[in-house]
């Protein structure tokens, strides 16, 4: 049976180059001296051995990627001959004395560098000699690997809920024999050969070809309009859609989840909310370092998922942790208000607002006429892809929808737990949220050549952080009604 990438899955493929980084992952911190006195050691070897044991779990990560010839029919997942675990599983060591600034530049060189694409498109690293005898396992997967937002990273396929690690049934894999050059273009023209006669067949048979058809295209006229909507709505104009190069930085921060659920409860907003305002701040401070001042009602337009607007109950599901591939919305942050408290009823009036508009909501990025099922020209394709979406937001913003419960790596706890989002072309900086345990994790991919000074991030976020927690209106008792009045003064009129 032919196993053909989705539509999805193949225009991630083909949007990898300079300048984007189509892989995203995660970066576990994991501390031995909290494990169990019955927990096995965790090394180079014991990681190996329970990756073999959940690559089951994951059958695409022992699968390669075949382009199809003229591009007749999106590429074919196919099972590596040599598949090889040593290739995928990776030891690195941090010189004393183990900082996190020298984690996360280890962790900006590990994600500049492109996977090799004749081998199953993921890495991870298991990083000795951090301080206090912490050990790090960081992952690296291509996005087209996660399907429509439903596949399993590595990193959570390695990882338990319990400090007790479940012990799959033996896998004995054996690749199935890949098809040749020949067959693959065989089948790829017999495929578009029947697509004729399942028309005819949909005709006889009544389930309506025209209608069919009409729908393709009033999706292609409906996905135009949208796009041409976003080109007339531009997003500010800003350093942060510059030109990228392949040249990365990382940086991560942590706030208590706790303090942000009482900033939540004095300003009667939601959880969620907060985030945004402290990353508001922080895209402020930011703005104020690379220019002399920042103009009252100037914005910074951010893309983030539609379900961080959805409220959830406290102790949700566990599960995933990342987010791509699900439908989005964009935004406005209010960078231009200096006043913590009037800054953070704005961001949480406009994500309101926009997170009900269908001016505003996005599917995602998407490819076009995916009904087609052809990829004629990828190259050719991926510029005018890049093209419609250069200019329709300035910064991606990854949050996760759930609380994510405490993890174990063979039994070892996992401490803090960062997701590494994404960084597509005409992006120099993408920011990923995950609420774990006690704590919100933020995490900073940047363009090195753009934002250089991003290692300043982890600061402001602790800065922005304290100003909402300490700032507003110190003198009085916080009235909502009045921040909310002077929020319509600085919504974009649409």
């Amino acid at each position: 049976m032919v196993n053909r990438l989705s539509p999805d899955d193949a225009m991630f493929y083909f949007l990898g180059g300079a300048g984007t980084t189509t892989h995203l992952g995660a970066l576990l911190i994991l501390d031995p001296a909290q494990a169990g006195p019955g927990a096995a050691k965790l090394d180079y070897s014991s990681l190996v051995s329970l990756v073999e044991n959940r690559l089951q779990l994951v059958p695409r990560y022992r699968q390669v990627v075949t382009e199809v010839t003229l591009g007749l029919a999106r590429p074919l997942w196919v099972d590596d001959p040599d598949f090889d675990i040593a290739f995928h599983v990776r030891m690195s060591a941090l010189p004393q004395p183990g900082s996190d600034e020298q984690l996360q530049e280890l962790i900006a060189r590990v994600m500049s560098r492109p996977l090799d694409r004749d081998r199953p498109l993921w890495e991870l690293y298991l990083i000795e000699g951090l301080a206090d005898g912490r050990l790090a396992i960081l992952s690296k997967t291509h996005r087209c690997l996660l399907g429509s937002g439903e596949g399993l990273e590595i990193s959570e396929v390695i990882t338990d809920d319990t400090a007790e690690p479940e012990l799959l049934p033996t896998d004995l894999w054996m690749p199935g024999h890949p098809p040749g050059p020949r067959s693959v273009t065989m089948g790829a023209l017999a495929e578009a050969m029947a697509r004729p006669g399942e028309l005819v067949e949909s005709l006889f048979n009544g389930s309506g070809p025209i209608a069919d058809l009409l729908t393709l295209a009033d999706r292609s006229a409906r996905f135009i309009g949208n796009s041409v909507q976003q080109l007339v709505n531009t997003a500010p104009d800003s350093p942060l859609n510059t030109v990228s190069s392949s040249a990365r930085l990382y940086t991560f921060a942590s706030l208590s989840r706790a303090e942000c659920l009482r900033v939540a409860e004095r300003f009667e907003c939601s959880f969620n909310d907060v985030v945004l305002g402290v990353i508001t701040g922080v895209m402020r401070r930011w703005t104020l370092s690379v220019k002399d001042s920042v103009a009252h009602g100037e914005t910074v337009r951010a893309v983030l998922p539609l379900g961080a607007r959805e409220p959830v109950a406290d102790g949700r599901r566990g599960g995933g942790w990342i987010s791509e591939g699900r439908a989005e919305f964009v935004t406005d942050l209010p960078v231009g208000e200096d006043a913590p408290a009037v800054r953070l009823m704005q961001v949480a009036g406009l994500a309101d607002r926009y997170s009900q508009s269908q001016r505003r909501m996005t599917p995602g990025m998407r490819p076009l006429l995916p009904e087609l099922g052809v990829v004629p020209f990828a190259d050719v394709s991926t510029r005018v892809f890049n093209s419609i979406f250069q200019r329709s937001f300035n910064v991606p913003i990854s949050m996760g929808d759930h609380r994510i419960a405490p993890r174990y790596v063979a039994g070892v706890p996992v401490v803090s737990l960062y997701t590494i989002p994404t960084l597509i072309t005409q992006r120099a900086l993408a920011i990923s949220v995950s609420e774990y345990g006690e704590s919100v994790e933020f995490g900073f991919m940047a363009d090195r050549n753009v934002v250089g000074d991003l290692p300043a991030m982890a600061g402001y976020v602790a800065e922005s952080m304290e100003e909402l927690a300490t700032g507003g209106f110190p003198d009085r008792p916080f009235d909502r009604r009045a921040v909310t009045g002077d929020d319509s003064r600085n919504e974009v009129d649409e």
